[in-house]
């Protein structure tokens, strides 16, 4: 299916929010994503993940950093807590990929 401006269709969360914190970790090198969807960090800052993508695009996990919020790859976290080790699958929705 088209998913038009979805990264995926479902996505992985601590609670049927999404608004529990499955992790946190340390930036293992600066990003700059390609839109507003996406939260940029520097090296070495702490980024806290509230959902996982899965099935198209299992690369890119979203969360936060400080006030901001977006996607980013999971590749360049540094996983150093978990808070829960829960996860739900849930449909994602189109509001998961509007920029704020």
């Amino acid at each position: 299916p088209d998913l038009g401006r979805r990264f995926a269709e479902r996505k992985r969360c601590a609670d049927l929010e999404c608004s529990m914190l499955m992790c946190r970790g340390k930036a293992v090198r600066d990003f700059k994503g390609p839109d507003c969807r996406f939260v940029n960090f520097k090296k070495g800052e702490a980024v806290y993940v509230y959902y996982k993508l899965i099935g198209k695009s299992t690369e890119l996990w979203a969360g936060s950093v400080g006030s901001d919020f977006g996607y980013f790859p999971k590749d360049l976290l540094e996983i150093n807590h978990n808070y829960s080790n829960e996860e739900l699958e849930l449909p994602t929705d189109e509001t998961d990929f509007v920029c704020f």
